[in-house]
């Protein structure tokens, strides 16, 4: 027999899209009180998606007064210090299906505060900006994603990305990863994924795609926190604070990013809650 006082509210919802299936699914667990490092891996592992966050809440009878949530993220291998898809889940579960009163939230990370803001039945986030710099192509890396041509490479340390432009969208969905050969390659940079873009057409400034076998995701559907690293760097190259970005995964994603001030970046972003439950631990 279950018993409910062992388990924590689940809840699962696909984040930059507002059609369930789409976008990028996260698992978000509400937790009341410290659990070891060791269970909240367990359950990312059990979940299987490529992030579950965990919400603290201080006062589940008084939670809806808060405006400031702590907040961490799991992939199933590991803590990662930024996930924009997970955090909009996140805001958008407090503000639309938990009834928090605030119009913002202040979430406190690995990666210092991060805000989301209600917006128009969606959410903005409001992220720090990770600007790459221009590095020599991984040889070695690039032949085991087959990828023959590149226009530029770059990469940024802040979050450990490596971005990819190619010539055209064509040549992004070309991309066929062989991600054992990614696992062997023994690599200059520490590197958390790779974001393969290029220039988009008259309804997108710019696609992508993210590979991160290293922590146990192949292919992410819709990465928010790639997007810190693609906006700055299509900025220069276009020349527009504002942009329309699509990730091109078998899933998809639509984002609307901009560069603002302070060095920070806006994600703007739709959801579709999914699942509704608990977990039993």
């Amino acid at each position: 027999m279950s018993n409910k006082e062992n388990s924590l509210p689940l809840y699962q919802i696909d984040a930059f899209t507002a059609i369930p299936f789409k976008g990028n699914a996260a698992a978000i667990c509400l937790l009341t009180k410290e659990y070891s490092d060791e269970i909240l891996q367990k359950i990312a592992a059990e979940m299987n998606l490529s992030e579950t966050a965990y919400i603290y809440i201080k006062d589940f009878d008084n939670y809806k007064k808060e405006s400031n949530f702590r907040l961490r993220w799991f992939t199933p291998k590991v803590e990662v210090k930024l996930c924009g898809h997970a955090t909009l889940a996140s805001a958008a579960l407090l503000f639309y299906e938990l009834g928090i009163e605030a119009e913002e939230i202040a979430f406190e990370t690995l990666s210092g505060e991060l805000r989301a803001v209600k917006h128009d039945g969606g959410i903005k986030l409001i992220f720090p900006m990770n600007e790459p710099t221009n590095i020599d192509a991984p040889t070695e890396l690039m032949e085991a994603m087959g990828i023959r041509s590149t226009v530029n490479i770059a990469y940024s340390s802040d979050v450990n990305d490596l971005l990819v432009e190619l010539e055209n969208k064509e040549a992004v969905l070309d991309v066929s990863p062989d991600f054992g050969k990614m696992l062997d390659v023994d690599l200059k940079h520490e590197i958390r994924g790779v974001i393969v873009t290029a220039k988009g057409d008259s309804e997108h400034d710019f696609v992508s795609r993210f590979f991160a076998p290293w922590y146990g995701i192949n292919e992410d559907p819709v990465t928010g926190s790639a997007h810190t690293i693609l906006t700055p760097y299509w900025s220069k190259k276009l020349g527009k604070k504002s942009m329309k970005a699509h990730q091109i995964s078998e899933r998809g994603g639509e984002l609307e990013v901009k560069l603002i001030e302070d060095n920070r970046v806006e994600i703007i972003g739709k959801y579709a809650l999914v699942i509704e439950g608990r977990i039993f631990l």
